[in-house]
């Protein structure tokens, strides 16, 4: 499973790609915002960073202006993903798009019928988010593992990507469910990166290492 980093702080980009684990990364305009950058500068510094795909969202409200949007995002670098969100005019991008070889990231997935209709139109991924679900007290694991069902049925070639990561067990679901990819935010990688007991062993040796002659 490959794992991308949710997030626009590239110094926290930065950390976790120096670690090894970072396959790519997501932005949305919420993210970008927060940094209070210009969004062209913060997607080339990502892009700069890792070299894996890079999710950066359109927000027109309409297909004509998205498909414009589209093409000059994947401008920017050869690695940026366009996101696209999952409605109508968003799918109408997608299917253009697409065919001209751009990536696209479908984003807001709710139901597998949505993640069926975005596959047929071409969607490099697809975007559910488990953990809003959680909180209106759905399944947001569910949901993957209904998508994981019906794209090995018919041999789509579009990559799950589960967001809306809350918490490890979200992590550790979507690997066991064969997820594609999972984007996690960094709060949470931390924690995958822990564990008491290897805390507890790595005190207990450089305790015993002091007791060795030197």
């Amino acid at each position: 499973m490959k794992i991308f980093i949710d997030t626009a702080d590239v110094e926290l980009i930065r950390e976790h790609a120096e670690i090894g684990i970072i396959d790519g990364v997501t932005t949305n305009p919420s993210l970008i915002a927060k940094t209070g950058r210009k969004f062209e500068e913060v997607v080339r510094e990502i892009c700069d960073i890792v070299d894996g795909p890079i999710s950066a969202e359109a927000v027109s409200p309409n297909a004509p202006e998205m498909i414009v949007e589209a093409r000059e995002l994947a401008k920017i670098h050869p690695n940026v993903v366009v996101k696209i969100p999952m409605t109508a005019q968003g799918l109408k991008t997608v299917k253009v798009v697409s065919a001209e070889g751009i990536k696209t990231n479908v984003t807001l997935c709710f139901s597998s019928p949505q993640a069926l209709l975005a596959a047929k139109a071409g969607a490099t991924y697809i975007s559910p988010f488990v953990g809003r679900l959680d909180d209106i007290s759905a399944q947001g694991m569910g949901l993957i593992e209904e998508m994981m069902e019906i794209y090995d049925n018919y041999d789509f070639e579009t990559q799950v990507l589960v967001a809306s990561i809350r918490n490890p067990l979200h992590f550790i679901e979507a690997a066991q469910m064969g997820a594609h990819v999972a984007t996690v935010p960094p709060n949470v990688l931390s924690q995958l990166l822990k564990h008491p007991l290897t805390d507890i062993g790595i005190e207990k040796f450089m305790a015993d290492w002091e007791k060795v002659p030197s």
